[in-house]
């Protein structure tokens, strides 16, 4: 909790810092981010989000106490110290139960945010803002204030059953949608100031109303929509000026800052202009598994020139074979043509192959295509002509010879991005 408190303090002091949110449970993107913390010298903030890690495993078959184990496995390994590993769970609330009456979805949500601080956790994004199936669409202020505080109070009983630092807490109704919009982008509405206002005090009614008072001192952030997204195929850049209003307001509020989501495939510029203009900490996801997607099938390319159709893992015809048998995670959000389906399940900007990547199958192919690469050296040439920048690294000694590697050195320019708005005297 003090270095969050830090963090709030030196930004409202007039320092242009902040902190970046690592929103994916892929070993690589995770090792990725790890390498990257120890390497500068810096915390890293990973996120686990409500449909990816819960009781009942989500999506990935891991609680809150399992994705911990594995985070902090991968960080001994590493070498990185799991006091430098900053837990934070996103979204939690009934966004994975939806489909449930409020009732059963928020009690529910309450065995979610136990196991979520009994675990360690301690930046927790109380969500609330969703309908569950006996709801009206939307739901107001004020009941969303009320079903946070009514997690609050459970988050607060666990931390002082479990002991350590106390939670952090983030609130905010308007919440872009996990992994980007679903439909095309028609002009994101920047958040108003009155809409701020207004959700903040809902929320600072009902902590006071749940005799949670203390409990909101450690309210640190507000989610709002600062004027970025993606779809499928198209980003929206972030206009400093459009946002200007908002920026001005969180600067009259003390001890609070802005949290924005959907911050993936911006400019590297937008990111230093987010956190001067108090959108302090940058939620990254579906950009990450993106690259690590776009290395995989260059590598698959290089496989097959390199070794032949009939010696390689095959790793995108796989893919391509499981997502068509298992069309769960892709068919509610591609649409159009046989052929644009196609080309949305392998290259949308959303990247719904991350839900993928764990199917057995599909790591399997991976696998061999590892296990091909190093026991057949590709060329340095083949290597340019479909990862160049890993070419380079590789051709000045700063990478190893191990495909792994180069996949994780791509996942990690795009954590440069983010690291370095965020951490400007640290290079």
């Amino acid at each position: 909790m003090q270095q969050w408190l830090q963090l709030v303090a030196q930004h409202k002091a007039g320092q242009p810092v902040g902190i970046f949110s690592v929103c994916s449970a892929h070993p690589w993107v995770l090792q990725a981010a790890l390498r990257q913390a120890k390497a500068r010298g810096t915390p890293v903030l990973i996120e686990a989000t409500s449909n990816q890690v819960n009781q009942f495993g989500g999506y990935t078959g891991q609680t809150a106490a399992q994705f911990r184990d594995a985070l902090w496995q991968m960080a001994d390994d590493i070498g990185l110290p799991r006091s430098a590993i900053w837990l934070g769970g996103d979204h939690l609330g009934p966004n994975a139960w939806q489909d449930r009456p409020a009732q059963e979805a928020m009690a529910l949500s309450e065995t979610l945010i136990d196991d979520y601080v009994r675990a360690g956790f301690r930046k927790i994004h109380l969500d609330c803002s969703m309908s569950c199936a006996d709801d009206p669409t939307p739901l107001g202020d004020e009941v969303v204030a009320q079903r946070a505080a009514r997690l609050c109070a459970v988050a607060e009983r666990a931390w002082q059953q479990a002991g350590g630092e106390a939670p952090v807490y983030v609130i905010g109704t308007e919440v872009p949608v996990p992994g980007g919009a679903q439909e095309t982008l028609q002009g994101i509405q920047v958040t108003t100031p009155q809409a701020v206002s207004a959700t903040l005090e809902a929320h600072r009614h009902a902590w006071q109303q749940a005799e949670l008072s203390s409990a909101w001192s450690r309210v640190i952030a507000l989610v709002v929509q600062p004027g970025v997204e993606f779809d499928h195929h198209s980003v929206e850049h972030y206009q400093p000026q459009a946002a200007q209003e908002l920026s001005r307001f969180i600067e009259r509020q003390p001890g609070l800052l802005y949290e924005a989501h959907s911050t993936d495939y911006q400019a590297p510029k937008a990111y230093s202009q987010l956190v001067r203009d108090h959108f302090a900490i940058l939620k990254v996801g579906p950009a990450l598994t993106f690259a690590l997607r776009e290395a995989l099938f260059a590598l698959d390319r290089i496989e097959r020139e390199w070794l032949g159709e009939h010696c390689s893992a095959q790793l995108c015809a796989t893919l391509e074979q499981v997502m068509r048998e298992q069309p769960q995670q892709w068919s509610r959000y591609y649409h159009g043509s046989p052929h644009q389906q196609y080309l949305d399940r392998h290259y949308s900007l959303s990247d719904r192959v991350r839900y993928y990547w764990p199917q057995p199958q599909v790591q399997q192919a991976v696998n061999a295509l590892m296990d091909n690469l190093r026991s057949n050296p590709i060329p340095l040439a083949l290597l340019s002509q479909y990862l160049p920048d890993q070419a380079r690294a590789l051709n000045a000694g700063e990478l190893s010879q191990d495909p792994q590697d180069w996949v994780i050195h791509k996942i990690t320019q795009v954590l440069d991005d983010y690291h370095s708005a965020c951490y400007p005297e640290v290079r």
